[in-house]
């Protein structure tokens, strides 16, 4: 509003900065219609000949203080001498004379448009307000309170023909490795869109990223595998301006961590858009990041961002715990106009799970969970890495008389949890825990313990328990970290004193 840019910048030019980018920087004077114009072809006749991009830097200025009708020296940080001299320069005051001095128009026809502009702004003021006052909009133009939530997300029409599958409808299955599964689906979808990219730090090296999420991609679609500077502000806006333009892209964020990089990208711009633009734009865009927890990263490397991305709306989540699940649910996920974020454990990279033969093609719906394991006395919900480890407590379980029902939630953003699945297990247990490995500052138990007991109360025998690791950046230490992190031992504890409603 009030710094001038000699005060925030270390050069007086601003198009020096296209130096460092290889770029060509033009300077021109912002106030010389003619000259900007000129400039302005230039430009763009370049870079239609393949020459590059260009930053243009026209030097012009701002009249009046920010986003009001008083003039920067009513503020103090402009000088009255100094504005006068620009308004000398002010094109609005100056093109027209030099067009009648030119011959171009004459001064009747000058009064003419000056009128008009004047007309138009009166009349749209007019349509706008009541009576004589500016501020005063009229009452049948203010929106309906009822669309308060118009275009936070698709009304999923795009999804609405898709016939959706389960591991029972498949005869033939082979084992498949996590990895696998992510490149094998990501493949299947560049080889049948040309919309789709991925983008991230080093996707196509490693012979399939630092992950082995794009194996055996880069060399089949070297074009559409595009390894990115480590700006994650830079390439994950870069995303969503391609999503909002119809492409389809899928950009993988290294580490969790790193959204923070590209927070104002992620949550202020992706998470939001749709509703800004009042359900007008769509934003088909996934993100894939990795859950390092466990690896002795560090506290700015093994992060699980789950409570972060769902604290916004906008972002569809997916968590998945198996090869099958991945491939389903991605597919819906590149089917959709929403972002989707996929929670991805490095625990789960490795291991193989059983994936259907000859078959990349099929879709699970957004929010519906799975029940893993039937059980009388307590409901058990996790999602991706927690699943397995909780499937392999059961026998434990019973063998301190616990009979635990799994539910793997696959969708866990707050907005689309299966609260169906939910509340016809609880009505059968009466007793339910949320187990997840975030941090407990980052896990989001306890939101979805608060709508447990909202909409199931009179099923529930005793509060819902919410198990999660400690409240502490994970340690390079392999020592602390493990301290840190829930272990199967606390799991186990935890859920026999719930099952026993020793709560």
């Amino acid at each position: 509003m009030g710094t001038r840019s000699s005060d925030a910048a270390a050069i007086p030019d601003l198009s020096l900065h296209a130096v460092a980018y290889g770029m060509r920087g033009r300077i021109v004077d912002g106030t010389d219609v003619i000259a900007v114009y000129q400039a302005t072809r230039d430009a763009v006749e370049r870079i239609r000949r393949g020459e590059g991009p260009c930053i243009i830097e026209a030097k012009c200025y701002r009249r009046y203080h920010h986003a009001g009708d008083q003039p920067g020296s009513a503020y103090g940080y402009r000088s009255r001498e100094e504005e006068a001299a620009w308004l000398e320069k002010d094109p609005v005051e100056n093109f027209p004379r030099i067009l009648v001095q030119q011959g171009i128009l004459k001064d009747a026809e000058v009064d003419r448009v000056q009128k008009l502009a004047q007309s138009a702004v009166r009349q749209a003021l007019e349509f706008c307000t009541v009576g004589d006052d500016p501020c005063q909009v009229r009452e049948e133009l203010w929106p309906d309170p009822a669309s308060v939530d118009l275009g936070m997300r698709s009304d999923g029409r795009e999804l609405a023909e898709i016939a959706y599958c389960e591991r029972e409808d498949f005869q033939e299955f082979r084992e498949m490795k996590y990895s696998d599964a992510i490149a094998s689906v990501t493949g299947r979808w560049l080889e049948t869109d040309e919309d789709v990219f991925v983008f991230g730090e080093e996707v196509a090296n490693f012979g399939g990223g630092a992950y082995g999420a794009t194996k055996g991609l880069p060399g089949r679609y070297p074009d559409r595998i595009i390894n990115t500077p480590i700006s994650e502000a830079g390439f994950v806006g870069l995303t969503c301006g391609a999503a909002m333009s119809g492409m389809r892209p899928i950009v993988e964020i290294m580490f969790p961590d790193f959204t923070l990089a590209a927070a104002d990208q992620a949550f202020n711009q992706i998470a939001k858009a749709r509703h800004m633009y009042g359900g007008t734009t769509d934003l088909p865009l996934v993100a894939r990041t990795r859950i390092a927890t466990g690896c002795g990263y560090g506290g700015q490397h093994s992060m699980d961002p789950i409570g972060l991305y769902a604290l916004f709306a906008g972002w569809r989540i997916v968590a998945p715990s198996n090869a099958f699940d991945y491939i389903g649910l991605f597919n819906t996920a590149m089917r959709s106009m929403d972002p989707v974020v996929f929670l991805e454990h490095h625990s789960l990279y490795t291991k193989t799970f059983p994936a259907p033969k000859d078959d990349l093609d099929y879709f699970i719906p957004f929010g519906k969970a799975r029940v893993t394991t039937r059980g009388e006395d307590l409901t058990v919900l996790t999602y991706s890495s927690l699943t397995g480890r909780v499937e392999a407590l059961v026998e434990t379980l019973d063998a301190q008389g616990i009979s635990a029902e799994l539910i793997d939630l696959r969708t866990v953003d707050l907005v689309s949890l299966d609260y169906e699945t939910i509340g016809a297990s609880l009505k059968k247990t009466g007793a339910i825990a949320i187990v997840e490995e975030a941090a407990g500052g980052q896990a989001i138990g306890q939101r979805i313990a608060a709508e447990v007991t909202r909409r199931f109360f009179d099923d529930l025998d005793a509060p819902p328990a919410c198990l999660a690791s400690k409240n502490v950046p994970n340690s390079v230490s392999r020592i602390l970290e493990a301290a840190a992190i829930l272990s199967d031992e606390e799991i186990v504890h935890a859920l026999v004193q719930v099952g026993r409603r020793n709560r």
